[in-house]
């Protein structure tokens, strides 16, 4: 199976302004939870602000995107393997041995084990961050819920893994936040606040006071705001633009009216034509 490369390689791309809030929250959930679940749509900035926690971490990053063809676990446990192994070469030999015999969901539960069996023979004096980006494209896949409800707590202390997706991923698996071992980010946390929004508005050398107009029309929503603080015009000044050209139009065919109405007058003999006539 030939890997793709930049499925396995962290984005370069940082975030616009760093958000303090929520990466105190994951440093808590590093350090007190096996896993974080960061959900959100399209554009809530989910993915950003793992890039940015992932830089600040201070531990080696194994960075997994995921794409639709890895609903086969084969494939899944292949690429995830390959993370790994940017940060420790030669990693999980044992396990894609066991994925490529594997015939049934519930051999996933042992894939995972073996999995988790090699992480506890890194390095412990080298933390890792595992982060499986876009999970949701394989949610549906009926090995999902036994690999990873065997997997993520069986994490060793020095490996925390983080799954962001569209959507929570299935119940059982976020569940586990009730046992203090999972926490879960979710897209109303991911919103901008005020301040966060003027930050971003700032960075641009906007005046901040815009930022709370373009608040209030994309809802916090990351990618939005960040459209319009690059140069988007937010509703209100949209409309604002729209009247002023209406009234330009306006004003132009009403002189447009008085000078016709003008150069007619001076029309020999002309004079218009009362109501009554």
């Amino acid at each position: 199976m030939t890997l793709i490369l930049d499925k396995i390689t962290m984005p370069a791309d940082a975030p616009r302004v760093s958000r303090p809030r929520l990466l105190e929250v994951l440093n808590e959930s590093m350090s007190c939870c096996n896993s974080t679940v960061i959900a959100g749509r399209t554009g809530s900035g989910k993915t950003q602000l793992t890039v940015d926690f992932a830089s600040r971490c201070g531990r080696r990053v194994a960075w997994y995107k995921v794409d639709a063809p890895e609903i086969e676990m084969q494939a899944f446990v292949a690429y995830l393997v390959a993370a790994v192994r940017t940060q420790h070469p030669g990693f999980g030999r044992k396990t894609l041995a066991l994925a490529a015999n594997a015939a049934a969901p519930d051999d996933a539960a042992l894939v995972a084990e073996s999995f988790v069996y090699e992480m506890t023979m890194l390095e412990a004096s080298e933390p890792l961050l595992v982060v499986i980006d876009d999970l949701h494209l394989v949610c549906d896949a009926d090995w999902i819920v036994p690999f990873f409800a065997r997997l993520l707590p069986l994490m060793p202390a020095e490996t925390h893994v983080v799954l962001i997706g569209r959507t929570l991923p299935p119940a059982p698996l976020w569940r586990m936040r009730s046992k203090q071992t999972l926490r879960v980010i979710e897209e109303s946390a991911l919103a901008f606040t005020h301040g966060e929004a003027q930050e971003l508005f700032a960075s641009y050398n906007l005046p901040t006071k815009q930022a709370a107009q373009a608040l209030a029309e994309t809802w916090g929503r990351a990618a939005a705001l960040d459209a319009l603080a690059r140069g988007g015009q937010t509703r209100a000044e949209e409309e604002e633009s729209a009247g002023r050209t209406v009234a330009v139009i306006v004003e132009k065919r009403d002189a447009g009216a008085r000078q016709a109405s003008a150069q007619l007058r001076l029309v020999k003999g002309y004079s218009p034509k009362s109501s009554a006539a």
